[in-house]
């Protein structure tokens, strides 16, 4: 991986490409992200760089957090993550990564943190097949069978049951760019993308394009 940046998914809008065909697209608020960090093999045995993101105020900010901004001499940022990258050396300390570090046409992944669904039952929770809906039917949108009498007699590992759906971290593979406009920071995506508007998402360059 060499590009990546961290951004704020602003929402869900179409655009038309010079055939006319609608384009659904996300708009994501990438960067700019702050150099905080530089982690080399020698050091740290890998390559990597910790960015800052967002504005926040520094009261707002943890203790630890500070310490790092202080000790980059950079101002405070709301998310700190790190990026690990095949080739840091062009970035040091202080420096910026902006949206314009991807063009138009890049295959890209996006991770971020799934909307939370609440308390959810197995069919919407895992897509399971519903049970007769007659009048004589005593089971319609339960689990099913728990297994079986005697041997094992228990509930077997893995079973799919009611339970907290969603707010986990998911990664969208293979999406397109469709659109930088690096004057303002915006990157068109094709598709949708994980998480609710708001929410941080990375953006990183495609492993399996």
């Amino acid at each position: 991986m060499n590009k990546a940046i961290l951004g704020t998914k602003i929402g869900m809008t179409q655009i038309f490409d010079e055939n006319g065909k609608v384009i659904p697209v996300t708009i994501v608020l990438a960067g700019p992200c702050t150099v905080v960090q530089k982690k080399t093999v020698e050091t740290d045995g890998y390559d990597a760089v910790k960015v800052g993101f967002g504005e926040v105020k520094e009261k707002n900010v943890n203790k630890p957090d500070k310490g790092q901004f202080a000790k980059a001499d950079v101002a405070v940022k709301k998310y700190l993550r790190e990026l690990r990258l095949d080739d840091c050396s062009a970035l040091n300390v202080g420096d910026e990564i902006k949206a314009d570090v991807f063009a138009a046409g890049d295959k890209i992944d996006v991770t971020g943190i799934s909307k939370g669904k609440g308390f959810a039952g197995p069919m919407k929770r895992w897509g399971l097949h519903r049970g007769p809906m007659a009048h004589g039917s005593g089971y319609h949108r339960g689990s099913g069978s728990m297994g079986a009498c005697s041997n094992p007699g228990r509930v077997m590992k893995g079973k799919k049951l009611p339970g907290h759906m969603g707010v986990v971290r998911v990664t969208v593979q293979n999406l397109e760019v469709v659109k930088v406009d690096a004057e303002n920071n915006l990157i068109l995506l094709k598709g949708a993308v994980p998480g609710n508007k708001g929410g941080l998402v990375t953006i990183r360059e495609s492993i399996k394009a």
